[in-house]
């Protein structure tokens, strides 16, 4: 295991310390529970929109906290899920008094620990409310989740619920909106090489020279299928096509396609295979009328990449286009 790391042990809270220090003017990081504040926290009569999971997946969640986006975001272990304290916390942090929403990727650990958190915040006397998102359409099941796991939309969902949020959208608001967005967005990455989680010290699988994973999940889940490795012209449409079986778009369709690295693909292939899906997309007769390109769901180092595609109406392109200022994401401002 190669990595620029010190104690395995000590690597997420070690990390937490750098980006503390490199983003004091957006975030306040607390330790003990770990928890990614935005600095302005709680910001008064405002929804407070929390998310978190394991680590190894930066930017996602911490890297999304400051305003027109997170409230708080709550770092588990490398691939482990965030403690309830954890999202107790959060809520305690941010709240406002207009309540807060929970983003919740579908993995059954965040689930049932996010839950528990609601129930601490609502004995509070906190209005508490969680949005699962499961987007990847690559299986129905997973050792880590009952039905489909939460991937790369959680960056939009996070991105749009974030910014109504910040427009004063109230607790109800934001929930059907959060809702919406899960109605509509899907997923499928695939992947080259496995990662290498720091406390295992070895890759999570392995793959042949020739070989990649279609449909993996962003922990080194099992995806459809293993199959050699083609030319890109193979490969978009191989992540395309499921998605678009699964949410039929039609001709005049309106799209936000997400092109993301996995952590260790270089953009110039993430552009050359966004080029291909937008090309695909408008042979089908679907506009993509926003885009985003870059890792920002990763899994450490692995090679590979996903797509995602965001059914668009007007008011998810104006909350989208809204002013977003993060360590990973700032537009607007």
């Amino acid at each position: 295991m190669k990595k620029i790391i010190n104690d395995p042990a000590t690597v997420v809270v070690d990390a937490l310390r750098g980006m503390a220090l490199a983003h004091a003017d957006l975030l306040d990081v607390q330790y003990d529970p770990a928890v990614v504040v935005r600095a302005d926290a709680p910001v008064p009569r405002k929804v407070a929109v929390i998310s978190g999971g394991g680590s190894g997946h930066e930017p996602l969640h911490g890297g999304f906290v400051g305003r027109g986006m997170l409230d708080a975001a709550c770092p588990g272990a490398v691939f482990t899920s965030p403690t309830p304290d954890q999202v107790a916390a959060a809520v305690a942090r941010t709240d406002g008094g207009a309540g807060a929403l929970l983003i919740v990727k579908n993995y059954t650990g965040d689930v049932l620990n996010f839950e528990t958190a609601a129930e601490l915040g609502a004995a509070d006397g906190v209005d508490v409310r969680t949005v699962v998102i499961d987007d990847d359409v690559a299986v129905k099941d997973s050792l880590y989740t009952a039905g489909r796991r939460g991937v790369g939309g959680t960056v939009l969902l996070e991105k749009i619920v974030g910014a109504a949020a910040e427009r004063g959208v109230d607790l109800d608001g934001c929930e059907a909106l959060a809702r919406r967005v899960v109605s509509q967005v899907r997923s499928m990455g695939l992947a080259l090489t496995a990662c290498t989680v720091p406390h295992a010290g070895e890759p999570s699988f392995t793959l042949g020279d020739d070989e990649m994973e279609l449909g993996i999940g962003i922990h080194g889940e099992p995806g459809r299928r293993r199959v050699p490795v083609g030319p890109a012209d193979e490969l978009v449409p191989a992540l395309l096509d499921p998605i678009l079986e699964d949410m039929p778009l039609g001709e005049g369709g309106r799209v936000l396609l997400f092109t993301n690295g996995m952590g260790g693909t270089p953009l110039i292939e993430l552009y050359l295979a966004h080029g291909i899906a937008e090309t695909l997309l408008a042979e089908r007769g679907v506009a993509v009328e926003r885009r985003l390109v870059g890792p920002y769901i990763t899994s450490l180092e692995m090679q590979g990449m996903s797509l995602t595609v965001l059914k668009l109406d007007d008011e998810m392109v104006e909350l989208w286009d809204a002013p977003v200022h993060t360590p990973a994401l700032r537009w607007g401002v």
